[in-house]
C-alpha cells in the first residue's frame, strides 16, 4: 500500500514522507514541483527505510494536476491507502497588491487540487473500507488576518471541507483529519534567531518532526476530525479573534513595509 504526499520535497511534507516510511512502513509516492529535490528525497528514503519510493514532479496548481496524479497511480497500479494533502504557499501582502496569477495559484493549490484528490482517491478507500486522508489546514483558518487574507480564507475552506468529509466517510472505514497547526519551525518565518529560539523554548513554535509525529498518531489511532497541536494555540486563537479593531490597525501601522498599498 502507498502513501501519497504532496509538497514532499522539503519542510513538513518531507517529514511526513520520512515518518510514513520509517514508522508505518508505507511505500511512497512523493509529489511536488521541485524535481531534483524530490528525486533526491525519494532515493534517500528508499535506501534508509527499505520501502519503494516514486517521485512525480507536478505543478499542483494546474487544473489537471489531480487527474494526472490519479492516472499515474492507475498506470503504475499503486493502491493509495494514505493521502496527505500538504502542499501549500503563503502570500503575505495587501490583497490589492497581489498579482492575479498568485491568487489563482493559491486557490488552485489549497482548494481545487486538494478537493479533487480527495474525490479521486476516496472511492477506492471506501471500497476497501480502509483509508486515511490528512488535509493540512492552519490555525489561521479561524481568523480574519490582514496581510494573509487569501491564505487564511483557503485554509478555512480546507478545515470545513475536511470536517464535512469526515462525517460522510466515517461509516466507510475512511478517516479524514484536518490538521490546524500554528507556527512551525521550518525556517520560512522571518523571525530573528534569538526570537525563534524563544518561541521554541516556550512551546509556541513546534518542530516539523513533532508536528508530524502528533498528526500521524491522531490520523492512525484516533477518530478525531480536527486537531490543533500545542496548548498555546488554543489560547492564541480566541485572543486574536477578540482583538479590538483599533489594535489591529495599530499593528498594521507598525508594519508599513507589509501593509503599504501600491496602486
Amino acid at each position: 500500500m502507498y502513501a501519497l504526499i504532496t509538497g514532499a520535497s522539503s519542510g513538513i511534507g518531507l517529514r511526513y514522507a520520512e515518518a510514513l516510511a520509517r514508522d508505518y512502513h508505507y511505500d511512497l509516492l512523493l509529489v511536488s514541483n521541485q524535481e531534483r529535490e524530490l528525486a533526491e528525497v525519494a532515493t534517500s528514503l528508499s535506501h534508509a527505510y527499505q520501502v519503494h519510493t516514486d517521485s512525480l514532479c507536478m505543478d499542483l496548481s494546474d487544473a489537471k494536476a489531480a487527474n494526472r496524479i490519479y492516472a499515474y497511480c492507475a498506470e503504475k497500479q499503486y493502491e493509495v491507502e494514505v493521502l496527505v494533502n500538504n502542499a501549500g504557499m503563503l502570500i503575505f501582502e495587501p490583497f490589492v497588491n497581489v498579482p492575479e496569477r498568485k491568487i489563482q495559484t493559491i486557490l488552485m493549490l489549497h482548494m481545487v487540487t486538494l478537493t479533487k484528490l480527495c474525490r479521486l482517491f476516496a472511492p477506492s478507500m471506501c471500497r476497501r473500507r480502509k483509508g486515511y486522508i490528512l488535509n493540512m489546514s492552519s490555525m489561521s483558518a479561524w481568523m480574519a488576518m490582514p496581510g494573509i487574507q487569501c491564505y487564511n480564507a483557503t485554509k478555512s475552506y480546507v478545515l470545513n471541507f475536511s470536517k464535512a468529509l469526515w462525517y460522510e466517510l466515517y461509516d466507510s472505514g475512511v478517516h479524514v483529519l484536518a490538521m490546524t497547526p500554528g507556527s512551525t519551525d521550518t525556517g520560512l518565518l522571518p523571525f530573528p534567531p534569538a526570537f525563534a529560539r524563544l518561541l521554541r523554548a516556550v512551546g509556541i513554535t513546534m518542530s516539523p518532526q513533532t508536528l508530524v509525529r502528533r498528526a500521524l498518531r491522531k490520523l492512525f489511532h484516533s477518530r478525531r476530525k480536527q486537531y490543533m497541536p500545542g496548548v498555546w494555540n488554543h489560547i492564541i486563537v480566541p485572543v486574536i479573534n477578540h482583538l479590538p479593531d483599533w489594535l489591529v490597525f495599530a499593528i498594521m501601522h507598525r508594519m508599513p513595509a507589509i501593509f503599504t498599498l501600491k496602486l
